[in-house]
Formats: structure tokens, sequence, C-alpha cells
């Protein structure tokens, strides 16, 4: 607190000095206000005007910079140093097809809450999804805060915004042991056999499944190493395909193998071995990608397009003969449901619970980082395993 030559306070930041005049000095916003004056009065009128000049002070190298142009700077300044590539693909794409497409082209200091709330309502009534908007919602109140820190706006337009609830999303996918056997008998003796089986009894996602090379493949202890998941993404019109790490820290883990895991590496492995003879050259996994475990029929990395191909194929055919049956012996038709990749991971989850396997070490198994996430597919276990608990306490006498 300043003081004057009588020893009178001044308030913050003003004194007077030995030859009379008083003095104003502070620093605000990395600026700093020197000012003089004889009289008090006015001294204190331009140090009042001058701090809160500099306190609304907007970064004027950035003045016109539009919000794509300023996503593009935050996301290579803050983002990409620390995220994988994959999801530095993820988080840009989320956002073009979103508040970039709708709101890209404006000047960062000219949007306002209103501008905000009308890009959720739009993509609200385009039908996206309620977490996708509130995903990349998140990221545009991130970039608009860092905005907010380097001066460019003086308040972040995402506050006080109204977003879409995260509706129920309904019972995660996932076959019953008698769906399992009829989807695995129907894949029989094709090119993907090894690949569906492991799945079904691993629990692997889709990208840890392509991205599954020899070297972690465990056969002394009888276990599988997951170190690499395939990420395959698509720039400017080009596919990309990448080896990368797993999706997170809990994603590193051991598998044990079950059932027949082991008999279906070694029979893969004979497969593969059989199929780069043939192929010689024209074998397509080379360089990194060539101890790949998992292959297609032409030896190029499994991508998860593969995978849901088949999965439609199989369950295409299942409800084929289905539908033929139905017909010729008159009875109703029921078929059988749609079957994709992660739905055969929920499934091995759902199995490990039906043999009453410790929650902590499905967690570990499946790599979930949060044990909610496993215990989330541990309520939508089968009906029969349902009735077989709640029979325990009716027995109770």
């Amino acid at each position: 607190m300043g003081k004057n030559r009588n020893g009178k306070n001044l308030g913050k930041g003003i004194r007077q000095r030995k030859d009379g005049r008083y003095e104003a000095r502070v620093t605000v916003n990395g600026k700093t206000i020197s000012l003089y004056d004889t009289n008090l009065r006015n001294l204190r009128k331009k140090f009042d005007a001058k701090k809160k000049e500099l306190k609304t002070d907007i970064n004027i190298s950035y003045q016109n910079i539009t919000l794509n142009e300023w996503f593009d700077e935050w996301m290579k300044k803050y983002k990409e140093p620390i995220l994988k590539s994959s999801s530095i693909f993820v988080m840009k794409s989320k956002f073009n097809n979103t508040f970039g497409r709708l709101l890209g082209s404006k000047k960062v200091k000219e949007i306002r809450n209103l501008d905000i709330q009308s890009a959720i309502l739009t993509l609200t009534e385009e039908k996206r999804a309620a977490s996708s908007i509130r995903d990349a919602f998140g990221r545009v109140r991130e970039c608009f805060e860092v905005a907010k820190n380097n001066r460019l706006i003086m308040d972040n337009p995402c506050y006080n915004t109204s977003l879409p609830k995260n509706v129920d999303k309904g019972t995660k996918r996932f076959l019953s042991q008698e769906e399992q056997k009829i989807f695995l008998e129907t894949v029989g003796d094709s090119w993907y056999k090894e690949m569906f089986y492991i799945m079904f009894h691993t629990g692997m996602r889709i990208g840890e499944v392509g991205g599954l090379r020899w070297c972690d493949v465990d056969f002394e202890n009888e276990c599988i190493h997951i170190k690499k998941s395939l990420s395959c993404n698509y720039e400017n019109g080009e596919k990309k395909i990448f080896l990368t790490s797993p999706k997170t820290y809990n994603s590193y883990r051991d598998i044990p193998f079950f059932c027949e895991v082991k008999e279906m590496f070694l029979s893969q492995k004979e497969k593969q071995d059989k199929l780069k003879v043939r192929l010689g050259n024209r074998y397509r996994c080379r360089n990194e990608y060539q101890n790949l475990v998992f292959v297609t029929s032409m030896g190029s990395p499994v991508l998860r397009y593969h995978a849901e191909s088949e999965c439609k194929k199989i369950v295409k055919r299942i409800n084929e003969e289905r539908i033929f049956d139905a017909q010729r012996n008159q009875k109703e038709l029921q078929l059988f449901e749609h079957v994709y990749p992660h739905a055969i991971r929920h499934t091995f989850c759902s199995r490990c619970f039906e043999f009453d396997m410790e929650p902590k070490v499905v967690q570990q198994i499946m790599g979930h980082g949060n044990y909610s996430t496993t215990i989330e597919i541990y309520t939508h276990i089968t009906k029969p395993k349902y009735e077989s608990e709640i029979s325990k306490f009716r027995n109770i006498s």
C-alpha cells in the first residue's frame, strides 16, 4: 500500500515521490503501467483507465484468426506433443464434422455464446448422438479456454450452454453361449476361423487383434502380451495404416490362453506359412507388418473393416438358413441379431462373469481403465445366469 509524504495511505500501486509528484505503478497482463502527476485525483483516473485498458487488451496478432485456424494452432501446440497420432486424427475429425463445419470460418473473437448454442441445436437436429456432441463440445470448450488464457478473447463462449443429455444406450450386444456356438460353427473352416475363435476367447479389441505379432504370442508361458494396436485412418482421402501403442496404459496386459487358444494359434501359424509360400512376393504384409499374426487371404493386415464385413457375411448365412427353415416348417422366424467385433469382446467379458471370475481379474484381462466399465458389462449377463443366481436365494430355507 503506497503512502504520501505525511504517511497517509494512497491505495495499492500509488505513492508520493520526494519531489512531490504522485506515481502509479503496476503490472497487468505482463505489461507495466508507470504514470506520474502532481494531481492525485487526475492520476487515479488515468491509472484506473489504463488498468482497465490492459485488462481487456486482446492479443492483436490473433485478432483475425478463425476458429478453424485457432483449433489447428491449439492442436499443434497443446495436443499433438502429448497424444497418439490415432487420437489426434479422431479429435480433429470430430471437430471438423461438428463445430468446425458450422463455425470454423468465423473469427474467434466474434463467436458468441448464442453461436455455440445454435451449433449444438443444429447437430441435435441432424440426429447426431448426444455423446458425440458432448465429446466434440468438450474439445471446443477447452480450445476456447486456451484462447482466453492467451488473450485472444475476454470470455469463453462455451459456458452457460445447454447440451443434449446422454440417453440410455440400451443393452450392450453380446452373444449367448448358444449364439456363440452357432456363430463359430457357421464360420466353419473359413479363412478367419482361428481369428474369430481367438477373439471370442481372449476379448481383444479389434485393433489389438490386427496389431498382434508373433513375438507377442508367448507359447512357453501360454499367454498373449498386448503391446501394439493396428490403426487405420484416412487423411486427405489417403488410407494410412500404422502400428501404434494400445488404447490406454491399462491396455498393456497379458491375456492367458483359454480353452483351445493355443491350438488355434498353432493352426494359424501353419496356415499363414503356407500362404506365404503360395503367394511369394505377392504376400502383402512386409517390413514392420511381416510378423502380424492375422492377415487377409492375400496377406494384408486385418483391419476393422475386414472383421466387420466377415461378421455381416456370417450373420447373413445364419439368417438365410433360418428364413429357409421357417418357411419350410411354417414356424415363427427368429433372426440372428447383428454381430460386430466389439460385441465379441463383450461376449468374452460376459463369459468370464458367467463362469464366476472375479470382476477385478476380468478388468485386468480386458484392459479396462475403469472398474465401472467392467461392472457395466457385468450387469448385462445373460438371462439363464440371472435366473440361476436368483434361484440360489430362493432355495434358502
